[in-house]
């Protein structure tokens, strides 16, 4: 089985902002009520009947706005080594947040940030 795309990530250069420009557009329930203010969606129904979570946040200190989606696997540390092999470069991680998940990043040989997440062990 392949490797699903699990959840996305808008940054913003004012995430309050960002958040509320995307729950307006799409009518996106958005809860930003934990310590990082960042806001979760909720992907509800649709006409598809399906969708990923994601989330919508303001950009950290000396990075930018961005659009990064992110890939389940079961290795982190694997994936990383293999998307190394074939040209990407590890950006961080991984570290687990919030004892919930494990997440990664690494950018692609063009560049482009992709993430990788697995459940946090325990």
């Amino acid at each position: 089985m392949s490797n699903p795309i699990v959840h996305f990530e808008i940054v913003g250069q004012d995430g309050a902002a960002t958040q509320r420009f995307y729950g307006d557009l799409f009518g996106w329930a958005i809860n930003a009520d934990n310590e990082y203010n960042y806001g979760l969606t909720d992907p509800g129904k649709g006409m598809m009947d399906h969708g990923i979570a994601g989330g919508i946040a303001g950009a950290a200190e000396g990075t930018g706005p961005r659009t990064t989606i992110y890939v389940e696997v079961d290795d982190i540390e694997a994936t990383l080594a293999r998307a190394e092999e074939l040209g990407g470069r590890k950006v961080f991680g991984p570290e687990t947040i919030m004892d919930r998940i494990t997440l990664a990043q690494f950018t692609d040989p063009d560049g482009n940030i992709i993430g990788l997440l697995t459940p946090a062990a325990g």
